[in-house]
C-alpha cells in the first residue's frame, strides 16, 4: 500500500501557485470549501517517485502570516493545528523570480513554525529576459532549505520538485532567524509559561484572532506579564519582526541574486500606460467585452443547434422505441427535455469561462480592477469590490465568498448585497433563449443585435449594482476606512493547460450543480403536468371530442388538443392559473409563471421548466425554441413571446433574486437572515415594477 503525505501549497497572490498546482495534479483535483467557512479550496492528488502519493492542498494566497482578512486566517489556522487532517507533512512555498524579496517574508515565517519547507522559485523562463541570475546553492545554504527552480510554462523543474517533496524528511526544519531577539524578556516569560509550545506559534495566537489546537486564548492571556502588552505594543513588535526578517532576506539576496537592469526588456510600462489610461483604458475594455459577446454568439451557434435537435430527436426516439407508459413518458417528456434545456447552453457558458480565464491568466484582469477603482470609489466601494462583481459573471456564490478579502465590514456588506445584480452564468440560458425569440437577426457595424442586447444586459446588471451600492453607502450608518492596494502582475501568454483546466472545472461545476436541481425539478414538474384532479383532467378525451365535434380535426390535431386540455387542468395548470393574474400585467401566461416560481431553486431552471411543460403530451419532434416561438398569448392573441413580453422577462431576470443558494450564502456570510430577506424582497419588487413598466410601455 503506497503512503500518502499532505502537501500545502502556499504563496503570495500572482506567484503562479495555481500553475504549480495544475502541473502537479493535472485533472486529479477537486474544489470544495474549508470546514465552517466559505473560502474555496483546491485539492489534488500527485504521484511521486518511490510509490509515494501526495495529497496537495492549494491554500488561499497570502502575503504573510499576519492575516488581514478571513481567507488569510485559513492558512494560519491550518499551519497551527497539528490535529487537522490536512496538516502538511511539508509546505511548498511558491515564489515569483521577479518578486523574490517580498515573497521570502512568508517563507521565513513558515520556517519558524518548524514545518519542513521547500522553496519553489517559479517563472524561471523570465530570468534572462529580466537580467536575473541566482546562486541556488548559496540560497539553499543561507535559507536552510531545498530549492526547486521551475518554469510551469516550459514544464521545467517539475520532476525535481516532485523528488524534493518525496524526500521531505531530508528538508531542514531549522528557522531562518531567531525572532525572540525582538523582545528577549517578553519571549522568555512566554517560554516559561508554556515550556512545551513552539514560541512562534504562541506569538501568532497572541497577535491574531486564530485557533491554535487545544491551547485556549484565555489561558494565554491570563498568564502573568502578557496583559502588560497593549495592542499598540504588539503592533510595534510585529513591525520589528518584519524589519528583522527583511534584514535577513536582504543579506541572503545580496550574494544569492544578481539583477542586471541593462539586460531587462520590459514593455509592461508601455502597455500599462495604454490599458489603464483614463479614456483609452475604458474604450479598450468596452471593445474586449463586445468581442467576447459577439464570439459567444458566433462560435457557439453550430454546437447549440446540434444539441437542440439531438435532444428533440432523443425524446422522440424514446417515445417510439420504449413501451408506452409512465416511465417512458417521464423520460421523454420530463427528464430528457429538462436536461436538454441546460445542456444546450454548455457551448456558450464554456466560451464565457474561456474568455474570463484568458483575461485572468494574461494579467489583464488586474488592470480592469485598477481601472474600475476610479469609478468604484465614487460609489462608496473599494477597488477590491470589483473582484467579486466581475467574478459574479460566473456565479454569485463564489463571488460573495470572495468578499472576504475586503477588510472594511461596511464595504464588504454592500458588495455582498449588490453582487447578485451582476449577470451570472445561470442567467445566461434565460437571456439567450429569450433574445433568440424576440431580438431580430441583423448586424450593425459587424455586431449582431443579439450580441449587443446580451452585452447591454450585462452592463445594466453592473450599473444597477453600482447605483445600489451608492444608495446603500448613504443609508448604512457604519463607520469604516480602508485603502485600496492591488498588485499588477506581469503580462504573460496564458498557459493553455491552465485555461483548459479552468474551463473544464467551471463548466463541470455548472453542469453538475445545475443538473441535479434540473433533474429533480423535471421529475416533479412532469408528475404535476401529467396528472390532475377531477373530471376535467381524467375525462379530457371525451370533453375535447365533444367540443371540437363540428370541426374536422385530423388525428394529430385532436391529440394535440387533448394534450393541451390535460396540461391546463393538471396540478401544474391549476397552480399556474392561480398565479396568472399577478403576472399577466407583465405579459406572461401561466406557463411562464410556473417557470418563474420553479426557477427560484436556480435561475437556469427557467428554460428546463418550459422545455418540460411544452414537451408533456407533445408528439412533435420539435426543438425547445420552436415550441416556445409557437406559444400563443391567451388574452391578446398572437405570439406569447413578443418584443414587449421578451424585454419584460429579460429585465425581470436581470433584477430578480431568483437563486435560493445565493440567499443561503448571504445568510452564512452576514450571519443574519435580515440581509438575505431584504435582498429577496427589494430585488423581487424592483424586478416586478421594472418588468411591468417595460411591458406596458412597449406593448
Amino acid at each position: 500500500m503506497s503512503k500518502q503525505i499532505n502537501v500545502a501549497l502556499i504563496g503570495n497572490p500572482n506567484t503562479g501557485k495555481t500553475s504549480v498546482f495544475n502541473a502537479l495534479t493535472g485533472l486529479n483535483q477537486k474544489v470544495g470549501n474549508y470546514p465552517g467557512i466559505t473560502v474555496e479550496k483546491k485539492q489534488g492528488i500527485c504521484k511521486l517517485p518511490r510509490g509515494v502519493k501526495a495529497h496537495i492542498i492549494d491554500l488561499p494566497g497570502t502575503y504573510s502570516l499576519n492575516a488581514s482578512s478571513l481567507d488569510e486566517n485559513v492558512v494560519i489556522e491550518l499551519l497551527l493545528n497539528k490535529n487537522d487532517k490536512d496538516f502538511p507533512d511539508i509546505a511548498v512555498v511558491v515564489t515569483d523570480v521577479e518578486n523574490l524579496k517580498r515573497n521570502l517574508l512568508l517563507f521565513t515565517q513558515i520556517k519558524d513554525l518548524e514545518i519542513p519547507t521547500i522553496l519553489v522559485i517559479n517563472m524561471a523562463d523570465r530570468m534572462s529576459y529580466k537580467g536575473i541570475t541566482l546562486d541556488i546553492e548559496y540560497l539553499e545554504e543561507k535559507l536552510n532549505t531545498k530549492i526547486a527552480l521551475i518554469s510551469t510554462r516550459k514544464k521545467e523543474g517539475i520532476d525535481k520538485l516532485k523528488l524534493l517533496i518525496s524526500n521531505y524528511k531530508d528538508v531542514s526544519i531549522e528557522p531562518c532567524i531567531d525572532t525572540t531577539q525582538i523582545d528577549v524578556d517578553y519571549f522568555g516569560n512566554l517560554k516559561k509559561a508554556f515550556p512545551n509550545q513552539l514560541l512562534y506559534k504562541l506569538w501568532l495566537v497572541i497577535t491574531q484572532d486564530v485557533n491554535f489546537g487545544k491551547t485556549d486564548r484565555n489561558e494565554i492571556d491570563a498568564v502573568a506579564n502578557f496583559k502588560t502588552k497593549s495592542k499598540a505594543d504588539l503592533k510595534r513588535l510585529q513591525q520589528k519582526e518584519t524589519i528583522k526578517r527583511y534584514q535577513f532576506i536582504n543579506n541572503a539576496l545580496d550574494k544569492g541574486q544578481t539583477i542586471d537592469l541593462s539586460q531587462a526588456k520590459d514593455l509592461r510600462i508601455k502597455f500599462d500606460r495604454i490599458l489603464t489610461h483614463k479614456v483609452w483604458g475604458y474604450v479598450i475594455f468596452g471593445f474586449i467585452l463586445l468581442t467576447i459577446f459577439q464570439a459567444i454568439y458566433d462560435w457557439s451557434s453550430i454546437p447549440m443547434d446540434f444539441i437542440d435537435s439531438a435532444f428533440a430527436s432523443l425524446s422522440e426516439w424514446t417515445k417510439t422505441q420504449l413501451p408506452q407508459g409512465a416511465f417512458t413518458s417521464l423520460l421523454a417528456e420530463g427528464i430528457i427535455p429538462g436536461l436538454g434545456g441546460i445542456v444546450i447552453f454548455i457551448p456558450q457558458i464554456a466560451f464565457l469561462f474561456l474568455f474570463i480565464a484568458v483575461l485572468e491568466e494574461s494579467g489583464y484582469m488586474s488592470r480592469v480592477v485598477f481601472l474600475m477603482d476610479r469609478i468604484m470609489r465614487r460609489f462608496g466601494l473599494s477597488g477590491k469590490s470589483v473582484v467579486p462583481l466581475i467574478s459574479g459573471t460566473a456565479c454569485a456564490i463564489p463571488a460573495i465568498m470572495a468578499t472576504r478579502n475586503i477588510e472594511s465590514w461596511k464595504e464588504r456588506l454592500i458588495t455582498i448585497l449588490v453582487t447578485p445584480f451582476t449577470t451570472c452564468s445561470a442567467r445566461l440560458p434565460v437571456y439567450l433563449i429569450i433574445i433568440a425569440l424576440v431580438i431580430p437577426e441583423g448586424r450593425i457595424l459587424g455586431l449582431s443585435y443579439q450580441a449587443l442586447t446580451l452585452m447591454l444586459l450585462y452592463l445594466i446588471g453592473f450599473g444597477t449594482a453600482i447605483i445600489s451600492a451608492y444608495i446603500l453607502n448613504k443609508i448604512l450608518k457604519i463607520k469604516s476606512k480602508t485603502y485600496f492596494v492591488i498588485e499588477m502582475p506581469n503580462y504573460k501568454l496564458p498557459l493553455l493547460k491552465n485555461v483548459v483546466l479552468t474551463v473544464i472545472e467551471k463548466t463541470k461545476a455548472f453542469i453538475f450543480g445545475a443538473g441535479k436541481i434540473i433533474l429533480a425539478i423535471s421529475i416533479v414538474l412532469w408528475f404535476l403536468a401529467s396528472y390532475g384532479p377531477g373530471e376535467a383532467f381524467n375525462d379530457a378525451e371525451n370533453i375535447v371530442k365533444k367540443e371540437f365535434a363540428s370541426e374536422n380535426l385530423s388525428s394529430e390535431d385532436l391529440q394535440q388538443k387533448i394534450a393541451s386540455h390535460k396540461l391546463e387542468h393538471s396540478f401544474i395548470g391549476i397552480a399556474g392559473h392561480a398565479i396568472e393574474p399577478a403576472i399577466r400585467p407583465l405579459g406572461y401566461d401561466w406557463k411562464i409563471g410556473i417557470a418563474i416560481v420553479s426557477s427560484f431553486a436556480a435561475r437556469e431552471v427557467f428554460v428546463g421548466t418550459l422545455a418540460t411543460i411544452y414537451s408533456v403530451g407533445s408528439d412533435e419532434e420539435e426543438t425547445i425554441k420552436n415550441r416556445m416561438a409557437g406559444e400563443v398569448n391567451p388574452v391578446l392573441g398572437g405570439p406569447l413571446f413578443t418584443f414587449a413580453s421578451g424585454i419584460s422577462l429579460l429585465l425581470f431576470y436581470a433584477f430578480a433574486m431568483q437563486c435560493m443558494s445565493t440567499l443561503a450564502i448571504v445568510k452564512k456570510e452576514t450571519n443574519s437572515w435580515k440581509w438575505p430577506i431584504l435582498q429577496l424582497v427589494i430585488m423581487s419588487a424592483f424586478a416586478y415594477i421594472v418588468a411591468l413598466i417595460a411591458f406596458q410601455f412597449l406593448k
